[in-house]
């Protein structure tokens, strides 16, 4: 079990962003969750297995066909044990 912080910025809002990695992360079967940032960036939290939550960052790298994902930011977190995945309001 692993645990990754990425934040996207780009053309990344507006462009079905979170419900698309919502969806995704479902298939995948990795828990956390995904808000909009006040400055356009997306900010995402995947928990799961290591290939699993490999491929989850690395399709943020690219994101939904409508997204331009200029800059891909990742962090290494220790896993709290999230179940599911959510979507979350943006942060102000």
């Amino acid at each position: 079990m692993i645990r990754r912080r990425v934040v996207v910025a780009g053309v990344v809002q507006g462009v079905f962003f979170r419900d698309t990695c919502r969806r995704e992360a479902a298939a995948a079967g990795v828990a956390g969750w995904v808000r909009n940032l006040p400055d356009g960036r997306v900010e995402a939290v995947f928990e799961g297995p290591q290939d699993a939550v490999e491929r989850m960052v690395a399709w943020c790298g690219r994101g939904p066909s409508r997204a331009v994902v200029e800059e891909r930011r990742v962090s290494e977190e220790p896993p709290e044990g999230l179940t599911g995945f959510e979507v979350r309001p943006t942060t102000w």
